[in-house]
């Protein structure tokens, strides 16, 4: 006998006054799937109110929805077909009520996205279109409702079927079907239309038919967040619940943030009749490790081979729904599977106009709004791509006791935090008989590394060309490390990536250092857009070390564009490009902010040889 399939969640969608609720009283009750009695409770509340029948009684559960004629929270429906049960989740409509409507639609397993035949796609259905491909969901349906308004209208059909198909499409979602229906009149819901002949593609019913129920992500990469560590008897058992792959007894397991690892010694299960020799996705597991290796909650347990990417600094696109505005530098709550850290919104990318994706610049983020921004935490992460493995990549933001938002992490153009480490061992320092005070005396100043950091056309190289020459006049010991020059040579070997970008950093600073210990004055001149590699570069010579920002705003760079690259990188002809397609990470506390959009090259070189001659003269 075949075991009946598993109930769906399907997320219902749309403007408001598009018809949901008449449309899903119509298909629970077209299905049979109306509890006994219900019939003569609508119609009594119908004739209470003087109204035609209403089949949207059936969802408009309280009574400030019937009195306004809106749904204002989630209600969940129970409706079977011929093939299999679902739980029908209605989520209002109203800008006011979004909270509500992510929360419906976050735990579904499909949509079904209601849109009027007479008013074309409005700015609410847009905007729940969006929230449905930012939560992942792929299987949507999108019923183009009240079609017995428009006389059946064909053509009119088409026209609308076409805006929500691109519309979709420019989100990347491919709709499983776009039906016309009349929710009042049952066309097209659970029987064919005899007013609409025309149509040949799949009823209502037939469309969600067509849903395929999720399947556990076993063949991703390994993913074990750490939900807690129990001491029981001899053991201690690490505790907590598979989100991707498989892991079997005798694996090596890697934990991040940190990079221990031990081999699993055996995987317990309750009860404790048998122990597993492997378990997969979905499943709750405690596992003992062969060694007493420090583990605590909020890790995330996976194999050598696929690593999740540790960093400080995640770019993340949500949905804001908080009372106070998210604004850049406020510190909030961020819980990412069982780890939750503190993070400040570093910064504020841009704002997304769900009506045509269409962004613009913003101070603040609202409720309601849809933004991207870059969030820095004090503490490493591990966290996933939500392309890649959504179920790592996904995450809230609270403020204070409130959930005020969500959404999902992309990693592209940031950089991991590299855990590799010296690979060198055995090699000591040779330290040289000159030591650097005697360098200076010698030279009659002291030595330092001038890190000019900034935007790509706000004057660096300039500055510190000029610099130098100003410098040297004097009778400095000085030279300048510029950006593209270095990638001619030491760095020729490195791409654009975040990754090489570090890399390419690291590599600088390292010269740099030897330069400045030789009693130099170096003058580097680097976008070096991450402030963890600058601060890492710090870290090399900290007593030589002055963090310098070139300051110009990113229109005054791309209005300049000396090499053309804002150009290029806007036509999509270079990637990764920082402050378009790549992120800036501002100083915080740099020694010297010298702004050159406020200010032409004779006062910031004025500034900049003031700086030195004050820190770095004899």
């Amino acid at each position: 006998m075949t075991e009946p399939a598993s109930p769906l969640r399907i997320a219902l969608a749309g403007h408001v006054d598009h018809g949901k609720s008449t449309l899903v009283g119509r298909l629970v009750h077209d299905t049979g799937s109306l509890p006994e009695g219900k019939m003569e409770a609508i119609r009594a509340s119908s004739a209470k109110r003087g109204m035609p029948f209403e089949w949207a009684f059936l969802l408009d559960a309280f009574q400030a929805e019937r009195d306004q004629g809106i749904t204002i929270d989630t209600t969940q429906v129970w409706l079977k077909t011929k093939k299999r049960g679902y739980t029908l989740v209605d989520a209002p409509g109203h800008k006011e009520f979004l909270r509500n409507m992510v929360t419906g639609a976050a735990a579904a397993d499909g949509a079904l996205l209601v849109v009027d035949a007479k008013e074309d796609v409005r700015e609410q259905s847009r905007r729940h279109a969006y929230l449905l491909g930012l939560l992942g969901l792929s299987q949507i349906v999108v019923a183009v409702n009240k079609m017995d308004l428009i006389g059946y209208d064909r053509v009119r059909f088409t026209e609308v079927a076409h805006a929500i198909e691109a519309y979709l499409g420019s989100l990347g979602i491919a709709p499983r079907a776009v039906i016309p229906v009349s929710g009042r009149e049952g066309d097209n819901v659970a029987e064919r239309s005899q007013a609409m002949s025309w149509y040949r593609g799949p009823t209502l019913v037939e469309a969600i038919d067509g849903f395929q129920p999720p399947t556990a992500p076993v063949d991703q990469p390994l993913r074990f967040p750490i939900q807690d560590v129990y001491k029981f008897d001899e053991r201690r058992i690490i505790a907590g619940r598979i989100e991707s792959g498989r892991l079997k007894r005798g694996d090596t397991l890697v934990f991040s943030p940190g990079g221990r690892k031990a081999r699993v010694a055996s995987i317990e299960a309750w009860p404790e009749d048998a122990r597993p020799n492997e378990a997969e996705a979905g499943r709750s597991i405690g596992i003992t490790l062969d060694d007493q290796i420090f583990v605590e909650r909020g890790q995330i347990g996976h194999h050598e081979s696929s690593t999740p990417t540790e960093t400080n600094s995640l770019r993340v696109r949500l949905v804001w729904l908080g009372r106070e505005p998210l604004l850049r530098g406020k510190r909030y709550k961020l819980k990412l599977a069982t780890s939750e850290h503190q993070v400040e919104v570093q910064t504020i990318e841009r704002v997304i106009d769900t009506s045509d994706l269409a962004s613009r610049s913003a101070e603040a983020v609202v409720a309601g709004d849809i933004a991207e921004i870059v969030l820095r935490t004090r503490a490493t992460l591990a966290v996933d791509d939500s392309k890649i493995l959504p179920r790592t990549g996904r995450f809230v933001l609270v403020d204070g006791y409130d959930v005020a938002g969500g959404g999902t992490v992309t990693l592209d153009g940031h950089a991991r935090v590299r855990r590799e480490g010296i690979k060198s061992t055995n090699v000591p320092r040779v330290e040289g008989r000159i030591s650097l005070a005697e360098r200076w005396q010698a030279n009659g100043h002291r030595s330092g590394i001038l890190w000019l950091t900034g935007l790509s056309g706000a004057g660096k190289s300039t500055l510190a060309i000029e610099l130098e020459q100003h410098l040297f006049r004097k009778g400095w010991h000085v030279a300048v490390l510029d950006g593209d020059n270095i990638r001619h040579g030491l760095s020729a070997d490195l791409g654009f990536s975040p990754d090489d970008r570090t890399e390419n950093i690291r590599r600088i600073g390292e010269v740099a250092a030897l330069f400045a210990r030789s009693g130099m004055v170096v003058i580097t001149a680097f976008i070096s857009p991450y402030r963890e590699d600058r601060d890492n570069a710090r870290k090399i010579a900290p007593d030589l070390f002055h963090e310098i920002f070139v300051k110009a705003d990113l229109a005054t760079c791309e209005r300049r564009d000396p090499k053309g690259h804002y150009r290029k990188a806007r036509a999509g002809q270079i990637t990764e490009f920082t402050g378009i397609s790549a992120p800036y990470e501002a100083p915080a506390t740099p020694e010297l902010v010298v702004d050159t959009a406020a200010n032409n090259l004779e006062v910031c070189l004025g500034q900049l040889s003031a700086y030195v001659e004050r820190t770095l003269g004899s």
